[in-house]
């Protein structure tokens, strides 16, 4: 039920947007959801920090950790999730993610990224899209959180 849900806490959790030379960033469609969208993402493991797990996350989820910081968020973004994805990812240990967003600047070529290289891989596909469409394609209970991300972000040349 919602209150036993709201009692749970959130996961810690790094997202990652990843901007590309013209100032597009990455996003993979979900294997496990066809027509989901989003940016890589991941949780943050005891004591990880949050470059090392936003580092680890791109190498797993998109085959290849070439990139550098541009900065991290001035603050966590919490989102709750629906109760069935609560139980399928994570036994219903937590009621969402609070995430620490991290915008990287990709330094290699579009031939590095490789989504099969973690077993069972994220995406089954990938586009360079501008930063401010990403909320249209993201599923509805992620798009608050994804329009602080563009507000974060939106100053970083494109």
């Amino acid at each position: 039920t919602g209150f036993e849900m709201n009692a749970l806490p959130y996961r810690p959790c790094v997202g990652l947007a990843l901007f590309n030379k013209d100032g597009k960033v990455f996003v993979g469609e979900r294997h496990d959801s066809p027509d989901s969208w989003q940016m890589p993402q991941g949780g943050v493991d005891a004591n990880e920090d949050i470059l090392e797990a936003a580092f680890r996350e791109l190498k797993e989820e998109i085959g290849t950790d070439k990139a550098e910081l541009i900065r991290i968020a001035p603050e966590k973004i919490r989102y709750d999730v629906p109760v069935e994805l609560s139980q399928k990812h994570w036994s219903g240990q937590y009621r969402g993610q609070e995430q620490t967003w991290v915008a990287l600047r990709f330094t290699g070529h579009d031939t590095d990224i490789d989504l099969t290289t973690h077993d069972p891989s994220e995406f089954s596909r990938w586009q360079w899209v501008p930063l401010k469409e990403t909320v249209d394609l993201i599923v509805p209970f992620k798009r608050i959180a994804y329009s602080k991300v563009i507000e974060f972000f939106s100053d970083i040349p494109h």
